[in-house]
This record gives C-alpha cells, sequence and structure tokens, in this order.
C-alpha cells in the first residue's frame, strides 16, 4: 500500500447500520424515554445528533429534542493554539436540568473535547444524567472518558489519521484511516533491533 494513502474503515451501509444500533441501544438504557435529549458536538456531531433523534423517534413514536455544541471557547488549549478557530453557534434550546443527555461526536481520541462539552453543559442547566454516544472510538485516551454507545472501535496510533465524512457536508458517508508509515517503519526497525 502507498505511503499516506486512506483506507476505507467503514462505508455508508456500515455507519447506517452502527447508528441504528445505536439509536436502540440507547432507548433500551433510558427508562423514561421523554425525558431523552441528545446534543450533537459541532462539526459532524451535530449531524449524527440529527440521525440518532429521527431514527430514535422512528422506533419510539415520539419527538425527541436536539441540540447543538460548539465547545471552541471551552477547549483547554484555547489560549495555547497559534490557531484562530472558527467559533460557531451554541443552540440549545430546551430545558437541561432533568433531562437524560446523549452527547454525540463523530470521533472519541484523547477525550479533551468531550471533557469541554461537560464543562458546558451546567451553563444550561443541571440534567439527570450525562451519556455518550461516538461513531468511531480510536482509543489514544489522555484523560479517564470513556464512551456510552460505539459504533465501532478501531485502535490507532497518536499520529494516524481518522477521517469522517458525512454526506450532509458533501460526497457519500464513509470513516478513512491513514496509518502513519513513518512511525509503524520506526517501531519495526526498533523491534528488529532488540532482538539482536
Amino acid at each position: 500500500m502507498p505511503e499516506n494513502e486512506f483506507t476505507v474503515i467503514m462505508d455508508a451501509k456500515q455507519i447506517s447500520h452502527a447508528l441504528t444500533r445505536i439509536a436502540h441501544e440507547i432507548l433500551e438504557s433510558i427508562e423514561e424515554s421523554d425525558k431523552l435529549a441528545i446534543i450533537g458536538i459541532r462539526s459532524n456531531g451535530d449531524f449524527l445528533a440529527d440521525r440518532l433523534a429521527e431514527m430514535i423517534g422512528k422506533i419510539d413514536g415520539r419527538k425527541i429534542d436536539v441540540g447543538y455544541m460548539d465547545i471552541t471557547l471551552y477547549r483547554d488549549d484555547l489560549l495555547t493554539n497559534p490557531e484562530h478557530p472558527e467559533i460557531k453557534a451554541t443552540e440549545i434550546l430546551f430545558p437541561v436540568d432533568h433531562k437524560v443527555i446523549v452527547l454525540v461526536d463523530d470521533v472519541l481520541f484523547t477525550g479533551r473535547t468531550i471533557r469541554a462539552a461537560l464543562n458546558q453543559i451546567p451553563d444550561y442547566g443541571r440534567p439527570e444524567v450525562v451519556r455518550l454516544a461516538i461513531l468511531v472510538d480510536r482509543g489514544g485516551r489522555e484523560l479517564p472518558i470513556r464512551a456510552d454507545f460505539v459504533g465501532k472501535n478501531i485502535p490507532t496510533s497518536r499520529h494516524d489519521d481518522v477521517v469522517v465524512k458525512l454526506r450532509e457536508r458533501g460526497g457519500d458517508d464513509s470513516v478513512l484511516l491513514r496509518r502513519d508509515e513513518g512511525v509503524k517503519k520506526a517501531k519495526g526497525t526498533a523491534r528488529k533491533g532488540s532482538k539482536k
């Protein structure tokens, strides 16, 4: 395989199946579905939140409250980041108090994005419980954060790239992985050397 080539690890059908399974798991885990609300983390988590809410609505027969969250101002690297990130709107237009909130994002890696989201939620109220739904868990956690609902676990190194493409942003649904060839080669060399 050529260096820096992306491999498709989830196609549109697999993503659809994963989200359908997550929708069922969310409903099965919640005793009172009228308390359920979904908040998607921009960007990509917001589109996935819409899809999950639609799926759950079809299964359960009720309209699910959906909100969208931009966590940029809550990031712990905001002051040290040399780039100027684009800040998008947070739209949580329903009461959060006593709700069962399911946070939704596309990829879980270090856990810092989720921590920022958890820091933002109390600005809108005090939910009964907060759960986490993730399309792809790639490992590499820096914080003790775990997803409750996972579409696919994909172990990666810190230097690998995982890209989620969604139809709402143009193109086809897919999850792509690019392994860092330099890291792999360095590990292979180190292993060969250690055998001597």
